[in-house]
């Protein structure tokens, strides 16, 4: 844990020295003017991405809602939890991981059980990975369409498909094999007896509700699709930042930009927030449709903005949560020892 936590620190400095060579190199004020010249109306960005989040939340309900009858965890529930995932992931060192962990732990707070809340987080995880692929097939078919050459670089391309075989392999073993139930197990041997995790966790009960959640492919096919709209919706983000700063695009080109860079962004998960992945993804495509450098950069530097302005918040609800709930608890651990002491 401790050298893929150095790791995510040594990828993270790299790639914050790789977004400051870029800006460097292609001249901070071209690109600062660019935003200038956008001013205040970039904040129409921040609004404007409740929306893909919204849509992906619908998904994820979907997934929930057979073992949520009374609604206890609801969309605007769920959306919260969503956008403290996605902050989680894309503005702390935790590999893509940690936001989900933590997504588990809130649903568990709505009174969802854990074992129903993990299977439901990790499908929609498996979910957002074919979709994810699906959405760069179309980025790179645009791209060629568009450009009308077939010159996607190849090792991004042999990579894409080479890495399709880690989803392929989950899904396959997550549905047909006992993951969890081994994992419980081989912690137990580990730890010399069941933890206070693998107490939590209970493998079998978790195997059996992915299980359950695979048994209904209508279910599936439909969250998909909510998250695959999710995916089209949110390009327009690309497509209005870049209206915004001066350089309009057509919409497939947005699309285009961005399915490909979220799918590389993705692939280099061990760098905090794609530091890097994200600037070089959009010099690269970019170019590819006729966008200037600066552009690009500006592009990704008000993307990055907006991950901050929308993803601080949330974590700031996260921690007030937290700490509320601590409270309540110490409060009603402490009652009775108090009651106890006024009868003395």
């Amino acid at each position: 844990m401790k050298n893929m936590r150095r790791l995510g620190y040594v990828a993270g400095l790299l790639g914050l020295a790789t977004v400051i060579a870029l800006v460097i190199h292609q001249g901070w004020s071209t690109i600062f003017s660019a935003i200038g010249h956008a001013g205040w109306r970039l904040l129409w960005l921040l609004p404007f991405h409740v929306l893909p989040l919204l849509l992906d939340v619908i998904g994820w309900r979907v997934l929930l809602a057979r073992r949520d009858p009374h609604r206890q965890a609801t969309i605007p529930v769920l959306f919260w939890i969503a956008a403290i995932r996605e902050a989680c992931n894309r503005l702390l060192p935790v590999a893509n991981v940690g936001g989900e962990i933590i997504g588990i732990r809130l649903i568990r707070w709505r009174g969802i059980d854990s074992a129903v809340a993990a299977a439901s987080v990790i499908v929609e995880v498996l979910l957002s990975l074919v979709n994810l692929y699906l959405f760069a097939v179309l980025g790179m078919v645009l791209l060629i369409e568009l450009t009308h050459s077939i010159s996607i670089p190849r090792s991004i391309l042999l990579t894409l498909i080479a890495s399709l075989l880690v989803p392929v392999v989950l899904i396959v073993l997550l549905r047909h094999g006992k993951v969890f139930s081994r994992l419980e197990i081989f912690a137990e041997k580990l730890l010399g007896g069941r933890s206070r995790l693998s107490k939590l966790i209970d493998g079998s009960h978790l195997d059996m509700e992915i299980r359950i959640l695979y048994g209904r492919p209508g279910r599936l096919l439909v969250a998909c699709t909510w998250q695959f709209l999710g995916l089209l919706v949110g390009s327009f983000e690309s497509w209005l930042a870049l209206r915004l700063l001066g350089y309009p695009v057509s919409v497939w080109d947005a699309i285009a930009i961005e399915a490909v860079t979220q799918a590389l962004r993705q692939l280099n998960f061990v760098t905090p927030a794609g530091l890097g992945t994200q600037e070089v993804g959009l010099v690269l495509f970019g170019n590819m449709i006729g966008l200037p450098p600066d552009a690009s950069i500006a592009l990704s530097l008000v993307k990055r903005m907006r991950e901050i302005t929308f993803g601080v918040p949330a974590l700031i609800s996260w921690q007030w949560a937290e700490t509320r709930k601590l409270r309540t608890e110490w409060r009603s651990s402490t009652s009775p020892d108090l009651s106890n002491t006024r009868n003395v």
